[in-house]
């Protein structure tokens, strides 16, 4: 990681810190995989930092996405400039991880200043099929707000907008064009959407396998 990355990262994080001394405590929350529209609170200082930890470091951030996103690009070269092999992989993970690290910190911080909550809410219990799928698409642009009304996310945008430019500063020639981080942007809000529909349908799957 050259000086640059290092600083862009450090000062990512850093941002984070004042907006979470300045949450005040308020109902503890119920367990992020449980939470829906009809037991939401707004989340803790707390709760906002341990989504930010979750989503950049969690299992599924190390283990599944960023594997897959890894793995894809060392399977096609690309950016060439970090080669195949066990190496390009390591630098495409690694990437990867910076730009997650980055949005997430942009996110956290600016939803703080601005009262949104970063976390998916799923659909309320009974909810139809159709109607949960409406839910997870629609919920890609909006947030919680402290008295439990959403509305456009505006610290979502800055996350996805500000990572994927930001990043162009340290990424290799061929991928740090303009055209590049606006793609990689509709690619951002693909995959929250569909990080979303895991968040919305993986329980009622857990559920039935649980009663086999």
């Amino acid at each position: 990681m050259d000086l640059n990355l290092r600083a862009v990262f450090v000062a990512a994080i850093l941002l984070i810190i004042p907006s979470f001394a300045q949450q005040r405590p308020v109902q503890p929350g119920v367990p992020a995989g449980d939470l829906n529209q009809s037991n939401y609170t707004y989340l803790t200082g707390t709760q906002r930092l341990q989504w930010f930890a979750a989503s950049t470091v969690g299992a599924t951030s190390l283990l599944a996405a960023g594997p897959i996103s890894a793995g894809w690009g060392t399977l096609f070269n690309s950016p060439k400039e970090y080669g195949p092999g066990w190496e390009g992989f390591g630098k495409r993970y690694g990437m990867r991880l910076t730009g997650v690290s980055t949005g997430n910190a942009i996110e956290a911080t600016a939803g703080a200043l601005l009262h949104e909550d970063p976390r998916y809410v799923r659909a309320a219990p009974g909810t139809p099929f159709g109607g949960r799928v409406k839910h997870v698409i629609v919920s890609t642009f909006l947030a919680h707000r402290p008295d439990g009304s959403t509305r456009f996310s505006y610290s979502r945008v800055a996350g996805n907008v500000g990572n994927n430019f930001l990043s162009n500063l340290w990424r290799a020639d061929s991928e740090a064009a303009a055209g590049d981080a606006a793609l990689r942007c509709i690619w951002g809000v693909t995959g929250r959407m569909s990080g979303q529909a895991f968040s919305e349908f993986w329980p009622d799957v857990l559920k039935l396998t649980r009663r086999k």
